[in-house]
């Protein structure tokens, strides 16, 4: 079976996508570094329950399966460490039989700092942002033109990169006409974060790569994603992704959700108008596995607007506030001063029909998934702390 590495396999997106391939008779190894958790820990941030590491998660997923997922806990953003992987010296940190790492087919990056908000904390968190995400990318990118050009990179990128502009949103792409002549240009990029900045250089970085080594690159760029449940964690509870609900890692339907049970304001930031594409957790998983399947071409930047629905804050929160009151919680909501600079009104029509050409089939935000969502969260009540929900960081 095919062989996949996932960068930032200890993540939120990316444990569920090394089970959803294991589950499928992939050969997959996850690599990570343990950034998230120690950054929660670092910053005292709110994790809904506790996840073991790893290896430790290898092993229960083995226990229930049968299938085997490799652990290699490194700093990619470190090009010597990162080398090993493709040169053999790097060995798996819990395995069956073979320690060796095979050369993949593929290659899923994960491996970012993915907050915002956490970018713009200060100096040295902006700093930490750029260098960790643009050395992990651009380490990638030559390793992989030195040991093995043909491998599939799929990248998550964010609709974060093209900002709120008041023309539709192309996936990625905008031909241009321009004194009777045309072209076809990378669509315009308008970062609100120094974690967008860094990902619109990421995108840079791989159609460089494409356009000059001939590599072959997908790049998803994802709307805020929610949810818990996959297919795979359901067959243990210990096999949870990491869930924040602090305003630093937390997605906002999934701070929604838990303020709404702890009985905490459902905040809104400023008048609650701001659009955004929006994508369940398992259509995360779909999205990957159908890039996996149907690959770029050689010397191909493909560009697929990873999202199913467009939703304003408002929206959410009243669905949140029904489901919410249905479960005999008293919801309030409170609109606070917006801490972030962006547009409250804005025209924003993303096209996001690629993916589903490739055989994705979405999951609808509903009231049944709310309340299966609500279920979980309240398993943990107890143990959701108001006091990191939110500290008002300013961007």
């Amino acid at each position: 079976m095919p062989s996949i590495w996932i960068l930032g396999g200890d993540g939120y997106l990316g444990w569920p996508t090394a089970m959803h391939f294991s589950n499928r008779g992939y050969q997959v190894t996850v690599i990570d570094n343990y950034f998230r958790r120690s950054s929660c820990k670092s910053l005292d941030l709110g994790m809904l329950y506790s996840v073991p590491n790893l290896v430790d998660r290898a092993k229960i997923w083995y226990e229930k399966t049968g299938y085997e997922i490799k652990v290699v806990i490194t700093d990619l953003s470190d090009p010597i460490e990162f080398r090993k992987l493709f040169d053999g010296e790097m060995k798996s940190h819990w395995f069956l039989s073979d320690p060796c790492i095979n050369t993949p087919e593929t290659i899923i990056h994960y491996a970012e700092q993915p907050s915002a908000p956490y970018s713009v904390l200060d100096h040295k968190h902006a700093d930490t942002t750029l260098i960790n995400n643009l050395r992990v990318t651009h380490n990638l990118v030559w390793l992989v033109k030195e040991f093995s050009p043909d491998i599939h990179i799929i990248k998550l990128g964010t609709m974060g990169e093209y900002g709120t502009p008041n023309i539709d949103i192309e996936e990625g792409w905008l031909n241009i006409s321009h004194n009777g002549r045309s072209d076809k240009f990378l669509y315009p990029r308008q970062a609100n974060s120094i974690y967008h900045t860094s990902k619109i250089m990421d995108t840079d970085l791989m159609w460089y790569a494409v356009r000059i080594w001939g590599l072959k690159v997908t790049d998803l760029m994802q709307g805020p994603v929610y949810g818990i449940e996959t297919d795979e964690t359901i067959l243990d509870n210990r096999l949870r992704t990491i869930f924040n609900y602090d305003e630093i890692f937390g997605t906002v339907l999934n701070r929604f959700i838990v303020q709404a049970v702890c009985n905490h304001p459902l905040t809104i930031y400023g008048s609650g108008n701001q659009a955004r594409g929006y994508i369940n957790i398992r259509d995360t998983l779909q999205c990957v596995h159908a890039s996996e399947l149907n690959p770029a071409k050689t010397s191909e930047l493909r560009i697929f607007n990873q999202i199913t629905e467009v939703f304003k804050v408002n929206q959410l929160v009243n669905m949140v506030k029904k489901v919410g009151k249905s479960r005999g919680y008293k919801v309030s909501i409170e609109n606070i001063k917006n801490p972030r600079n962006e547009s409250e009104e804005h025209y924003y029509n993303p096209s996001y029909q690629g993916l589903k050409d490739i055989g994705v089939s979405p999951n609808i935000l509903t009231e049944d998934v709310l309340h299966k969502f609500f279920e979980i969260v309240e398993e943990h009540k107890k143990d959701i702390r108001k006091d990191v929900i939110f500290k008002g960081i300013k961007w």
